[in-house]
């Protein structure tokens, strides 16, 4: 998964993004509105989840419904950079096209 992301940012340059304290982007990332992976022992978010300025609006939707489907975080996260047969491209790739609902209809077919 970590090949597939091209640009990290750290929780402090998130929160500078975003105008909130580097507390507030680890709160994001407990209520799943953002994720972040460790690379080299440190948390790190994918550039790609902010958008605008603003975190992905579908990340938290997408991520929920993957943990509700018994998934753990770490694999949640794996499924949205694999790629998907039904979408014809990863999940995340179809999010930041802003396809959520095919990505969830792909997610619920799991189940």
């Amino acid at each position: 998964m970590i090949d597939r992301v091209d640009s990290w940012l750290t929780i402090d340059q998130v929160a500078d993004i975003l105008g909130v304290s580097a507390s507030k982007v680890r709160r994001l990332i407990e209520e799943h509105i953002l994720f972040a992976v460790r690379v080299e022992k440190q948390p790190m978010i994918p550039a790609h989840l902010i958008q605008n300025g603003e975190p992905l609006p579908s990340i938290r939707g997408t991520m929920l419904l993957l943990l509700d489907m018994g998934f753990s975080e770490s694999e949640a996260i794996e499924w949205l950079y694999q790629d998907n047969q039904y979408l014809e491209s990863s999940p995340i790739e179809a999010l930041l096209q802003g396809h959520k609902a095919p990505v969830r209809r792909a997610a619920q077919a799991l189940g």
